[in-house]
């Protein structure tokens, strides 16, 4: 090797390391409805480019992408009520859940996104599973003393004569600053916890009048126990691994000590109550509207805003570890053991959505292709890795309570590095929201998003694909803004189609050229020769790059990475062949091929994780088998892959071919 070369080598960074096994999730949708396109903008479509990824890195037998339908809770049961009392439903509600599930299958099927199993937590082998895991996890909880019998007030509706469930009431959510559009019985939109007594102005969505409240005795998981772990947890991430920022930053605000918010134009009727609370620190700044009560502990916390709330004082508490419900009142759901004298209990939705993967990943290795059978190699070794892709509004659930309740469950003490056979903490990638016009859309909103089934009426699942991956949502949330839903006419190109047109238009280009050329000049056999060394390093460095760029998962860097390697590509193709053709270079001629066939491989590769059908058709052309995604041999030219380069004749080409396509509707 020259010295410069081992200078070179050495000012190279090192490459990232990737686990030997892999799950990748992606949340749950709830069996309430179909997939809307934040669903799939938001959080599948990078779900699935990772673990595609993941297979042509790591090997496709090592990496289980698993996801399924949330079929219980109060959400299903609400949308349940009113599609039978609005719109004159028939079904049972297991009829209801589960056309909802095959329908978001349809949907995840038409944008390609290849989820080994995409389950439901109710039916068949995965809801037996689930049930059979969920009382595992239960059990061991309840054995190594993290559970705890509480009466908690919970809302009644006295008209109908029934417990409130979770859904069944709207109000405003307490914590001090929260932006929330809805908050319900004991938590709101953006995931904030607090107690049903707390919420504010609450409505009856069945009677639409002020619910009474009465005490409902529930098991909770000691959360509150876990601060100090919780916050090293955080310490830990921020300086050793890529975790996300905004997401550190927003678990933090999670962690703070137990503190209420009482407005200055309050104080005169509290500082008639304040020596009858419990010991606090006072703060008042001169700046701020309002005065902080700092408490040592919750219990504290609670009992002050009782005697608070009792003197007519209105107050606002601070986001902080609460008591996390892990049981309801509700018939529909995950049956949980009997203890204690509690009976007819199910699971609160939440804390059994959280450990549903490790169900799912138990059904589908009975049957499914993968490594290894058991369970454990996936879930308990410091060999594997979990990947959970979420939305915003779910980092206290996954990246608070999920984290607390997997280290509950370790062998030992609690820890925040997990030893090999206990629980992986996972690994979380929180998405900022995919906002619709500039504005936040959801299904309980005012706004209403679009299907992600409609969208496929205008553009192909590959331009849709390529479009999300790019909104950098790492960063900031980004607005979806497709032309086809604009109510004023736009100029220039539909924003969505921009990133698409590096495949239909750039890349596509690229491909015919090269293969119309050879089929002209070649009979269609590639000539034999080396790769120039500047297209080799050009080459390596976006194949390194793109490899960290996935590491971090930045994907709206992969989009721009692409985007200038295939225009490259492009422009030294069309710059080069027209010389050799106006000075009838053939060795020119040959050599413009032999790179450009290159840079068609090396894109094909790096495409193969975002935009698969197509990719795989220009492998289909080129002849060469799946070892071509294989990143073992991810710098080896084309001849690789052959056995005799002389003898490999490429499929041909008809004209007007496109290896990836338009929508039907963009034709002309």
């Amino acid at each position: 090797m020259s010295e410069d070369n081992k200078i070179r080598r050495r000012q190279e960074p090192p490459r990232p390391q990737f686990p030997k096994r892999a799950i990748v999730t992606a949340g749950m949708p709830y069996g309430n409805k179909e997939l809307h396109f934040g669903h799939i903008g938001g959080v599948f479509i990078h779900a699935d480019v990772f673990s595609r990824f993941l297979r042509d890195r790591i090997g496709k037998d090592n990496v289980i992408f698993v996801s399924g339908t949330d079929c219980y809770g109060s959400p299903i049961v609400e949308s349940y009520r009113k599609a039978c009392e609005d719109d004159g439903y028939k079904g049972t509600i297991e009829e209801y859940v589960t056309e909802n599930h095959i329908k978001q299958k349809k949907t995840l099927d038409d944008y390609e996104i290849g989820i080994n199993l995409f389950a439901t937590s109710a039916f068949s082998r995965s809801g037996q599973i689930h049930q059979e895991v969920s009382e595992e996890v239960f059990e061991l909880l309840y054995d190594k003393g993290y559970l705890e019998s509480l009466s908690t007030p919970q809302f009644f509706d006295p008209d109908f004569k029934v417990l409130l469930n979770g859904r069944q009431v709207v109000g405003e959510c307490p914590i001090e600053g929260c932006r929330s559009d809805k908050a319900y019985a004991d938590e709101c939109a953006l995931g904030h916890q607090y107690m049903p007594s707390e919420l504010i102005n609450p409505k009856s969505s069945l009677s639409g009048k002020t619910p009474e409240i009465t005490k409902v005795t529930n098991w909770y998981f000691k959360l509150e126990e876990f601060q100090k772990l919780l916050s090293e947890r955080v310490d830990y991430l921020r300086k050793n691994t890529n975790s996300r920022k905004y997401l550190l930053n927003t678990m933090e605000e999670f962690l703070r000590e137990p503190m209420i918010y009482i407005k200055k134009n309050q104080l005169p009727k509290l500082k008639e109550i304040i020596d009858k609370l419990p010991e606090h620190e006072y703060i008042e700044e001169e700046k701020k509207p309002s005065v902080t009560l700092l408490f040592k502990n919750l219990k504290d916390r609670e009992e002050a805003t009782e005697i608070i709330a009792r003197h007519g004082v209105n107050f606002r508490t601070g986001k902080t570890l609460v008591p996390f419900r892990l049981t309801g009142n509700i018939d529909w759901g995950v049956k949980t053991p009997v203890k204690e004298g509690l009976e007819d209990l199910t699971f609160w939705v939440w804390p059994e959505s959280l450990w549903a993967p490790i169900s799912f990943t138990k059904a589908y290795l009975e049957n499914g292709q993968a490594s290894s059978k058991d369970w454990k190699d996936w879930w308990c070794s410091t060999d594997a890795n979990v990947y959970q892709f979420i939305g915003e509004d779910n980092i206290y659930f996954y990246g608070i309570a999920e984290m607390a309740m997997f280290m509950a469950m370790q062998k030992e003490e609690p820890q925040i590095l997990p030893k090999d056979g206990d629980l992986i903490l996972p690994h979380l990638i929180a998405n900022n929201h995919v906002l619709f016009m500039d504005k936040k859309a959801s299904s309980s909103s005012e706004i209403k998003p679009p299907m992600a089934s409609e969208l496929l009426q205008y553009y192909t699942n590959e331009q849709l694909r390529m479009h999300f991956l790019s909104f950098g949502l790492d960063n900031k949330s980004v607005s979806f803004q497709p032309a086809v839903y604009q109510t004023e006419e736009i100029e220039g190109i539909d924003p969505v189609l921009k990133e698409g047109n590096l495949l239909t238009n750039v890349y596509n280009r690229l491909i015919r050229s090269c293969f119309y050329t050879v089929q002209k000049y070649y009979d269609s056999f590639i000539p034999e020769g080396k790769v120039s060394d500047e297209i080799l390093e050009e080459a390596k460095k976006v194949i390194l790059n793109y490899e960290r760029h996935m590491y971090n998962h930045q994907f709206h860097r992969i989009s721009d990475l692409l985007d200038s390697y295939v225009r490259k590509s492009n422009k030294y193709y069309v710059n080069n062949i027209r010389t050799a053709d106006n000075n009838d270079d053939d060795e020119l001629r040959k050599q413009v091929l032999i790179d450009s066939f290159y840079a068609v491989r090396v894109t094909a590769t790096l495409v193969h994780p975002i935009s698969p059908t197509g990719a795989e058709m220009v492998r289909e052309y080129l002849g060469v088998d799946e070892r071509i995604w294989d990143w073992d041999t991810i710098f080896e030219p084309l001849d690789f892959f052959i056995s005799n380069i002389n003898e490999h004749k490429l499929k041909f080409l008809e004209p007007k071919v496109d290896f990836f396509k338009k929508h039907d509707s963009q034709l002309i």
